[in-house]
C-alpha cells in the first residue's frame, strides 16, 4: 500500500496531497472519504497502483464524501483503496504540436507516435465565450458541396446539424467537408469522434494521411469501448484544443463532431449509474443542460471562428426524439439526410425540402441566390405533389405545365448530386469542389429549361453544369 500511495503522490500537482479512502465502488461509480478537506466538483482524482484510474467528481455526498465517475475502467479497485485528489479539472494538451495527431480523452496519443511533451496543459471545463467578445455578424461558410451551398448554407462561426438514421452517409459528408477545408480554407480542422467505432477511427486517420491533409487536422476519440465517463468528456476536451487555436494561434476551426447522439447517450449512462431518475424515453433530466454547456462554447470572436458540423444520429429516423429535438434548438443550419434518396442513389443524400439554414435571407446570401433557392424548392415540391399521379395514371396525363416542372425537378434533382473526393475509390467518379457561382448558375440554366432536351443521366454526378455538355456527347 505504501508503494501505490508514492506512486500516486509522485503524480499529483499540489504540494500537500489531500489524499482520501475508497469506500464504495459500483462499475465507473466511485465514493471515496476524504478525511482533511473535500475535493470541488470536477476535480480530477487518481487512484490504482500506478495512477491508472482517472476519476471525476461529479457529485458531494456530505461533507466529507465524495462520488465520482471513472474515465477509465475501474478493474483491481476495492474498499480501501487510496486516492488522491490532483487538486484540479482534467486537463489537456493543447498547442500546434497537437496538429497531425490522434488522442484521446487525456490528450494522451493514440496513433502509436512519440508522446506530446512539454506543451501547455488546459482545463476541459471552460466557460463559454461572452457576448460581448463575440461576433454578430452572419457570413457563409463555403463547403463545395452544391446541395449545401444553395439550399442550406452553412454559417462561419455557426453549428449545423446532419441528421439521420443509420447507413445514409452522415459520416461520409463530415469527411468530405474535412477534405474541403483543409485543402480549400486557410483553417485547421479538428475530428471529434464520440461513442463510434475504432474501425471508423482507424480508417478516417489513415485516408487523411495518404492525401496529405492529416498535418492540419487533430483528431479526438472517445471509441465506443470506451466508459460512459470518457465518453460524456471527450467533446470537452475537442472544444479546448479547438479554442485554443481561435483565441491564440487567431486561425479559424472546422470542428466536425461525430455523434452528438452518442454524447447524449453517454451522458444517459453517467446519469443512469448516479442513481438519477429517467425523464422522458429513458434520457437523462439534465440533457437540455449538458447539452447546453458543450454548444455554447462554438462561436466567433475577433480573433476566429470555431465553425461546427454535428452528425446527430436519429433513433429510428423519428425526428421528436428529445436527443434530435433539443439539439435542432442549437443549430443554424439542419442537413436532413433521406434514406429514399439514398435508395434512388441520390449523392448526396440530402433531403432538399427537409434542410433548412437561418442564412437563407436576401440580406445575408444576396437576392439571387436567395430566389433562385426558393424556385428550386417550389420546383421540387411540386414534383412531390404530382408524384402520386404519375404512379397512378402515368405521365402522360400531366398537363404540359406539370410536365415541364416534373423535366425541371428532376434534373435539378440530379444535379445537385455530386461526386466526393473521399468516395473516388468506391465510385470511379472523380471528386468535384463547386463554388456557389457555379452551382447557382447551374440550377439557374436547368429551371430555364435550357437543359430540357438532353439526357438526365448527363446532369448525373457531375460538378459544374458545363460537363453536362461533354457527358451528353459520351452517352449519344
Amino acid at each position: 500500500m505504501n508503494r501505490d500511495v508514492t506512486v500516486l503522490e509522485s503524480k499529483a500537482s499540489p504540494s500537500d496531497v489531500n489524499r482520501g479512502t475508497i469506500v464504495r465502488v459500483r462499475g465507473s461509480v466511485i465514493d471515496a472519504h476524504f478525511k482533511h478537506g473535500i475535493p470541488n466538483l470536477h476535480n480530477e482524482l487518481r487512484s490504482g497502483d500506478d495512477g491508472e484510474v482517472v476519476i471525476e467528481v461529479v457529485n458531494h455526498l456530505d461533507a466529507h464524501t465524495v462520488r465520482g465517475i471513472a474515465l477509465t475502467p475501474t478493474q483491481g479497485l476495492a474498499r480501501g483503496s487510496v486516492v488522491v485528489d490532483r487538486g484540479g479539472p482534467l486537463m489537456v494538451p493543447v498547442g500546434k504540436q497537437l496538429l497531425g495527431r490522434a488522442l484521446n480523452v487525456f490528450g494522451e496519443t493514440i496513433d502509436r507516435g512519440e508522446a506530446i511533451q512539454g506543451v501547455e496543459r488546459r482545463s476541459i471545463h471552460q466557460s463559454p465565450v461572452p457576448l460581448t467578445r463575440q461576433i454578430t455578424k452572419m457570413e457563409m461558410f463555403h463547403t463545395g458541396i452544391k446541395l449545401i451551398d444553395v439550399l442550406a448554407p452553412l454559417e462561419r462561426g455557426g453549428k449545423a446539424g446532419l441528421f439521420g438514421g443509420a447507413g445514409v452517409g452522415k459520416t461520409v459528408v463530415i469527411m468530405e467537408l474535412i477534405h474541403n477545408t483543409v485543402s480549400k480554407h486557410e483553417g485547421v480542422s479538428l475530428f471529434c469522434g464520440i461513442g463510434e467505432r475504432c474501425r471508423e477511427g482507424e480508417e478516417l486517420y489513415r485516408e487523411l494521411s495518404e492525401t496529405g491533409e492529416l498535418k492540419n487536422t487533430v483528431l479526438v476519440f472517445g471509441q465506443m469501448n470506451d466508459p460512459p465517463g470518457a465518453r460524456f468528456r471527450v467533446g470537452h476536451a475537442a472544444l479546448t484544443m479547438a479554442e485554443y487555436f481561435r483565441d491564440d494561434a487567431r486561425q479559424d476551426v472546422l470542428l466536425l463532431i461525430d455523434n452528438v447522439f452518442r454524447f447524449i447517450q453517454a451522458g444517459s449512462e453517467v446519469s443512469g449509474l448516479m442513481g438519477r431518475l429517467p425523464s422522458r424515453l429513458g434520457y437523462q433530466p439534465t440533457l437540455g443542460t449538458e447539452l447546453a454547456e458543450l454548444e455554447e462554447r462554438i462561436c466567433s470572436t475577433t480573433s476566429g471562428a470555431i465553425t461546427s458540423v454535428q452528425a446527430v444520429y436519429v433513433p429510428a429516423d423519428d425526428f421528436t426524439d428529445p436527443a434530435a429535438v433539443h439539439t435542432f434548438g442549437h443549430l443554424s443550419a439542419t442537413i436532413v439526410l433521406s434514406r429514399k434518396r439514398a435508395s434512388e442513389g441520390l449523392y448526396p443524400a440530402i433531403d432538399p425540402l427537409q434542410s433548412r439554414s437561418k442564412l437563407l435571407v436576401p440580406h445575408v446570401v444576396g437576392r439571387r441566390h436567395f430566389d433562385l433557392a426558393q424556385e428550386i424548392r417550389k420546383t421540387l415540391a411540386q414534383y412531390e405533389e404530382l408524384k402520386d399521379i404519375i404512379a397512378m395514371l402515368g405521365l402522360e396525363e400531366l398537363s404540359q405545365e406539370d410536365r415541364r416542372i416534373v423535366n425541371r425537378a428532376r434534373r435539378l434533382e440530379r444535379f445537385l448530386t455530386q461526386p466526393f473526393f473521399v468516395t473516388e475509390q468506391f465510385t470511379s467518379h472523380e471528386g468535384r469542389f463547386v463554388d456557389l457561382e457555379n452551382a447557382l448558375d447551374g440550377c439557374e440554366r436547368i429551371l430555364n429549361d435550357e437543359f430540357a432536351e438532353r439526357p438526365e443521366r448527363a446532369l448525373y454526378m457531375i460538378g459544374t453544369i458545363d460537363e453536362a455538355k461533354g457527358e451528353a456527347s459520351k452517352t449519344t
